[in-house]
């Protein structure tokens, strides 16, 4: 059925957000060590911490729309297990999404190819965070060199 393989497909690209979260997960907790590091006894240096700590501030943003990706895809798994229960599971979800103030009502009987952009555009989101974390990284490395010098 074309609307099973259209919600496992889905599910699938949504999935691979774990992965840009790995990473994300990984800088995260290495500007978290560094940005700790003094409480081991390694110089404070106030530029350090606060480059630390955008990218801890980036990894948690990133976080945010990573849980996001993440309820989506397991939604969308559920949902095309029994593709021919889409129509009233999909008003069961819309409901209860309202019941925990997750969706407005209004949101409520959207069509399934606008609820897949807007299930693409949260993995779009979370790549973006990624990215930024992943600019800010590679600016520090190489920079390093520089805050040496005058640091």
């Amino acid at each position: 059925m074309a609307a099973e393989m259209h919600l496992q497909l889905l599910a699938s690209l949504l999935r691979r957000g774990r992965s840009l979260d790995g990473l994300s997960s990984g800088l995260t907790l290495l500007a978290l060590l560094l940005g700790l590091a003094p409480l081991l006894g390694a110089t404070a240096q106030p530029l350090s911490a606060v480059l630390c700590a955008s990218l801890v501030t980036l990894g948690l943003i990133e976080k945010y729309w990573a849980l996001r990706v993440a309820l989506d895809a397991e939604l969308l798994q559920r949902l095309a297990a029994a593709p021919e229960l889409l129509p009233s599971r999909t008003v069961e979800l819309d409901q209860a999404l309202a019941r925990l103030g997750l969706q407005a009502p209004e949101m409520a009987e959207r069509p399934w190819e606008q609820r897949s952009r807007g299930a693409l555009r949260l993995l779009r989101l979370q790549a973006l965070w990624l990215l930024a974390q992943l600019l800010l990284a590679g600016l520090i490395i190489l920079g390093l060199p520089w805050l040496s010098i005058t640091g």
